[in-house]
């Protein structure tokens, strides 16, 4: 077990060879200045296609003549060229990632290149213990990642490093890479791993924190190499370099993916923790929030006589301030529905007089319906914001509502209500406008996009609520709507009437 020398020579790598797993990719993408194949052991000689050639003066010394004046320092020179190249290319698809999962896996594919490894993972462990947690993998089955956990914690170079990290005596100290060049020959390797190292088919590892002074211990990543191997200084160097970089990268999405799931945890405690059971109507909410928080919202509000108040709206702005106004917003429209519920003229009314004498610069949408299950009616209004969607075994159509400025816009808001019967079995949709411009379309584009998305819902689909929402999100939104992207908030309310 080594560590490899922090300052780099311009020595080449050894000649690739081929792997013959089954269930490995056949190369990595290759970066200037580095063939992403494993490397012979250190005893071949021949150089890696893609890496600077032996200086030119080697050959001459071997011949016995002496190298050229300057030759020396040409070499040199391009092979730092080449160097630089490298990372720079490596760098520049790192910082293009957004999420953590991103950023691990070309952190991974990017190490193995650099240290001539096709195989490794990556542990994402902050000292802090706020997390989150995970191990990614290259070339590495979630079995695989299972059995290298079964070696005890203290026996491997990554376990060592990141419990050796902080250190109590210097809590600022960044630990040394960890070579270990042959696993099965070398002493006081745990029999464990030898065991584990010999079912997956690797001979040797190498380990690097990932750690800085100011970022602190996030992990550390792990590359394993077929046959007894160890990268070269000039490897070495470079990953090093990679690493704190990379290591600086990891630290900003690790805040960001926190103050998203900060700003997720408190939307999803000030919006409603369960849904009102109502005879003669189901329903079902989805909710989706970008990193930074946004002032969506929804409510489903029991009323006197069987009555059920629905509502969905939207905040202007983002992060905690937004959430706070959007928690004031939904708690007085709660107040203003049980006092007067059955005119949502008048809820709203009363809503945009609070919002212009509280917040006077801030505005918002917000659609509130008065419901009769039993009958089977509802009476609506909206401020700004977009019609309700009526889906229906024999009509999919867009409830006609008057036009209206968002609250908090004019000096008095008053719109006219409207009144609709959905047939036994239809379902009403109520949505924020962050739905329609999560499409990344124009607005006409959008409302069509959300058109067709239900009307092809399966019929198994329109008869539960929850079926009907997630099947018009897929359709919408194939890829998924990633939390940790940028991007408004997301909120579908669905009210199936019986």
């Amino acid at each position: 077990m080594g560590v490899c020398d922090a300052m780099a020579s311009n020595a080449p790598v050894g000649k690739p060879t081929e792997m013959s797993s089954p269930h490995l990719p056949k190369h990595l993408p290759k970066v200037a200045g580095i063939d992403s194949t494993v490397p012979a052991p250190p005893h071949t000689k021949a150089p890696l296609s893609g890496v600077p050639a032996a200086p030119a003066h080697a050959d001459a010394a071997h011949a016995g003549t002496a190298p050229a004046p300057g030759t020396l320092i040409t070499d040199r020179l391009a092979g730092r060229v080449s160097d630089l190249t490298t990372l720079h290319e490596l760098t520049e698809r790192l910082i293009r990632t957004a999420t953590l999962d991103e950023a691990l896996r070309e952190l991974l594919g990017a190490g193995a290149a650099l240290v001539g490894a096709r195989r490794g993972l990556v542990i994402l462990e902050p000292a802090d213990g706020l997390g989150p947690t995970t191990t990614v993998g290259l070339g590495l089955a979630h079995a695989d990642l299972g059995t290298i956990e079964t070696v005890p914690r203290g026996a491997t170079a990554h376990g060592r490093l990141l419990d050796g990290l902080p250190d109590p005596a210097d809590p600022t100290r960044v630990p040394e890479p960890v070579a270990v060049h042959d696993l099965s020959a070398e002493e006081n390797v745990d029999p464990r791993q030898r065991e584990v190292a010999a079912r997956l088919g690797y001979a040797a590892s190498y380990t690097l924190p990932l750690a800085t002074e100011e970022a602190g211990r996030l992990g550390a990543g792990v590359w394993l190499y077929d046959e007894p191997a160890a990268p070269t200084d000039r490897q070495c160097h470079l990953i090093g370099l990679y690493g704190r970089f990379a290591t600086e990268h990891l630290a900003r999405l690790l805040q960001v993916e926190r103050a998203r799931v900060q700003a997720a945890t408190v939307a999803e405690e000030l919006l409603p923790s369960r849904l009102p059971r109502v005879p003669g109507v189901r329903l079902a909410a989805r909710h989706r929030t970008g990193p930074r928080g946004g002032g969506d919202w929804y409510d489903a509000l029991p009323l006197p006589e069987g009555a059920l108040g629905l509502a969905v709206g939207s905040v202007s702005g983002t992060g905690p301030s937004a959430l706070a106004a959007m928690g004031r917003l939904r708690a007085s429209l709660r107040a203003y529905a049980v006092m007067e519920g059955e005119d949502p003229v008048a809820v709203l009314s009363d809503l945009e007089l609070l919002l212009r004498l509280t917040e006077p610069a801030r505005s918002a949408t917000a659609l509130f319906a008065f419901a009769e299950p039993a009958r089977r009616t509802l009476v609506l209004a909206g401020a700004g914001h977009a019609p309700p969607l009526l889906v229906g075994e024999h009509r999919t159509s867009y409830v006609e509502t008057s036009l209206s400025a968002p609250l908090g816009m004019l000096s008095c808001w008053e719109a006219p209500s409207v009144e609709l019967s959905p047939a036994p079995g239809e379902t009403v949709l109520l949505y924020t406008d962050g739905l329609l411009r999560r499409t990344g379309e124009p607005t006409d584009r959008a409302f069509a996009l959300l058109h067709a998305a239900a009307a092809s819902a399966p019929a198994a689909d329109r008869a539960d609520p929850g079926a009907l929402a997630d099947h018009v999100l897929r359709a919408l939104f194939p890829d998924g709507l990633d939390p940790a992207v940028e991007g408004e908030d997301v909120v579908l309310l669905a009210a199936r009437f019986d």
